[in-house]
């Protein structure tokens, strides 16, 4: 079931458009090329520290990154992108950025979850990304992991969007299943390089992840579903984009931006010049320091231990 890192690398190469897989040099940063994702996922792979389970699925499971030293640590909880699509990817893509993390005293659960193409979407994506962080809340401590004080979501691409609906989840009405009986709470929500309108998704031609996906994830309920049009919760939420992304351009960002704006939410959104789409899950670059630090500066933590 589980692809290699070659086969995944093709699969995500098929869902950006061929020149910015290329890593054409127009426009960069000093002529730099952006990175594709052979860039990224042929390097050698940092490993979690546990796997736990939430669910009898295979994919139905939570890999979780302890930092060194004594505990409790604050920690992130992480949702991967993919187009909704386990056969695109699955966790392990952002195995670098939380293995960074990590170093910098910061633990990670790294949620997985069905894939549209496994058994998910509406409803059943949104099950396992609330089980899974409500785990978090339940059992992180048994992990060495604070769970009690600020509390962080980020989720990269498709990540990002169900990232967003996490942190409005306990807006949703009491007696929602998608809800729960007691949601965890988000403080922060990034995004990075999301896709929070379902809608728009849905409604979208030619684009990289298709429509399919996106509508699968909504079945047109996109007051439960949709972060531009679900209830307004209490976390915060930032959005962090780079120029050459070809899956998800500022505009994407700017669009739920300026949604959110006319509900008098304002989501800031940081723009890093000269990077693409895998650089926003690449250890060492500018637009993950970016939020690596935004991430620090919330949990009060300025450097590594």
């Amino acid at each position: 079931m589980k692809a290699g890192v070659a086969g995944l690398a093709l699969m995500l190469a098929a869902c950006v458009p061929a020149s910015a897989e290329r890593g054409s040099t127009e426009g960069a940063v000093n002529d730099k090329p952006i990175m594709t994702w052979p860039d990224l996922l042929t390097r050698a792979k940092p490993a979690p520290d546990a796997t736990i389970r939430y669910g009898d699925d295979a994919l139905q499971i939570v890999d979780v990154w302890v930092p060194k030293g004594q505990g409790p640590h604050p920690a992130v909880i992480m949702i991967h992108g993919g187009c909704w699509q386990t056969s695109v990817a699955e966790r392990d893509i952002m195995n670098w950025i939380a293995d960074d993390l990590r170093s910098h005293g910061v633990g990670v659960w790294n949620i997985e979850y069905r894939g549209v193409d496994r058994g998910g979407g509406m409803p059943g994506t949104y099950e396992d990304v609330a089980r899974a962080a409500d785990l978090f809340a339940a059992e992180g401590a048994k992990h060495g992991l604070d769970t009690g004080g600020t509390r962080i979501a980020i989720g990269h691409s498709a990540g990002g969007h169900l990232a967003l609906w996490l942190a409005r989840r306990p807006a949703l009405a009491a007696d929602d299943v998608l809800r729960g009986a007691n949601p965890i709470r988000i403080d922060l929500a990034i995004s990075q390089g999301g896709l929070p309108d379902l809608r728009a998704g849905a409604a979208s031609v030619g684009h990289a992840c298709g429509a399919d996906a996106p509508a699968a994830m909504a079945r047109g309920d996109y007051a439960r579903t949709s972060p531009p049009e679900m209830p307004l919760g209490t976390a915060r939420e930032m959005q962090f984009n780079n120029d050459r992304d070809h899956v998800t351009p500022p505009a994407t960002g700017a669009a739920y931006g300026a949604a959110m704006a006319k509900r008098g939410v304002t989501v800031p959104m940081e723009v890093t010049p000269g990077e693409g789409h895998v650089e926003l899950i690449a250890p060492d670059s500018v637009s993950w320091g970016k939020q690596r630090d935004a991430i620090l500066a919330a949990l009060k933590r300025t450097k590594a231990p």
